[in-house]
């Protein structure tokens, strides 16, 4: 049995720099498993669109796709823009079978990709424990998505940082630059600033704005290598989650 094609919905910016970045991630998931096939779509702004791609994939006689989320929470978009995309598509192209994956958050492997990133901003590893950390989500009104956001900092608040502060770019508080000033009103010295986004585009540049008191910034997660490796990763789950369900 041929394996399903593996495609990633991201949500797509005005921002080029957005696009480019989901393209190198899914390129280099794609040099992970070189036998799996790995589209990506967009929901706006960027080409080529969901629809569209899985309109090509149904012509070339592609039978069963994986649609995954490229998104660290299930907010709005993973609970209805990208069903409803999927579902109409499912409604039009009856050969073709849909299954969408879970969102990539939480996971382990993507607070390995913050730290790396604030190593690489120049954060000595060794000075962890007298740095406060805040974690900046770009925002939602999605009381789930705040939630996880509050228990991925609690989560690292047990690793090793002196202090940890979740903050949003947009729809909920505190802003970025409310965290950091919170952090040194407690007393902290030392305050970094990790982004909890993908790709680059105009909230991440509002977190790095309200970072500029900072010691140190990390940059998005962008391409990281974790990344790539949890894109393959819940692909697998949703096939074992299928396979578990034919059993049943």
């Amino acid at each position: 049995m041929r394996s399903p094609v593996l495609l990633v919905i991201a949500h797509g910016s005005r921002d080029p720099r957005h696009a480019a970045t989901v393209h190198a991630l899914v390129e280099r998931a794609r040099s992970l498993r070189p036998g799996l096939r790995v589209e990506t779509g967009f929901l706006d702004f960027n080409a080529p669109a969901v629809p569209r791609v899985l309109e090509r994939l149904a012509a070339e006689g592609v039978e069963d796709v994986v649609a995954l989320p490229l998104l660290l929470t299930r907010a709005f978009h993973a609970k209805a823009d990208i069903p409803a995309v999927l579902h109409e598509a499912s409604a039009r192209l009856p050969r073709l079978r849909i299954r969408q994956a879970e969102v990539l958050g939480p996971s382990p492997l993507l607070l390995s990709a913050l730290e790396r990133r604030l190593y690489e901003a120049g954060l000595d590893p060794s000075r962890k424990r007298s740095t406060g950390l805040v974690l900046a989500s770009a925002g939602s009104t999605d009381p789930e998505a705040i939630a996880v956001i509050a228990e991925i900092a609690r989560e690292l608040r047990h690793t090793g940082w002196c202090a940890v502060r979740p903050a949003f770019a947009s729809a909920s508080l505190p802003r970025t630059e409310d965290a950091v000033g919170q952090l040194r009103a407690e007393g902290v010295r030392r305050v970094a600033v990790a982004p909890y986004v993908i790709a680059p585009g105009r909230l991440p540049d509002r977190i790095a704005a309200g970072a500029r008191e900072a010691d140190v910034i990390a940059d998005v997660l962008g391409a990281a290598p974790e990344l790539a490796r949890l894109l393959l990763r819940r692909f697998d789950e949703a096939r074992v989650e299928e396979r578990v369900a034919a059993a049943g």
